[in-house]
């Protein structure tokens, strides 16, 4: 092979990944299925607040407040973060989450406090 065909041939990858890596104690209070189901809300100005009272973090996604399309983000464990409410955003939030294997969990309505 020429060097001029060796030019001619070439295959470039770039690849971003992030792999994210989560302790888990034994003995947790619930199994990490049931964890989505639990994630509260709560308007505050014009702040949507998830409250996740599990012992997991919550990677959310596909989070809508009526037909507005909201932030993804992460909750942690035993906490709460805000996501800005967008105007003209519904009082009927619905979401998913991304479960244990990566997999989207199925679309659930937030239930608020």
């Amino acid at each position: 092979m020429s060097s001029s065909q060796e030019k001619q041939n070439t295959l470039q990858l770039a690849i971003i990944s992030r792999i994210k890596l989560f302790y888990r104690p034994v003995g947790l209070s619930m199994p990490p299925e049931a964890a989505p189901q639990k994630l509260r809300f709560r308007k505050s100005g014009s702040q949507l607040v998830l409250i996740n009272p599990t012992p997991y973090y919550l990677t959310v996604t596909s989070l809508m407040a009526g037909n507005k399309a909201l932030a993804n983000t992460m909750v942690p464990p035993m906490g709460n973060t805000s996501v800005p409410l967008l105007p003209g955003a519904g009082s009927q939030i619905t979401y998913q989450t991304i479960n244990d294997f990566g997999a989207l969990t199925p679309v659930t309505k937030g239930v608020f406090e």
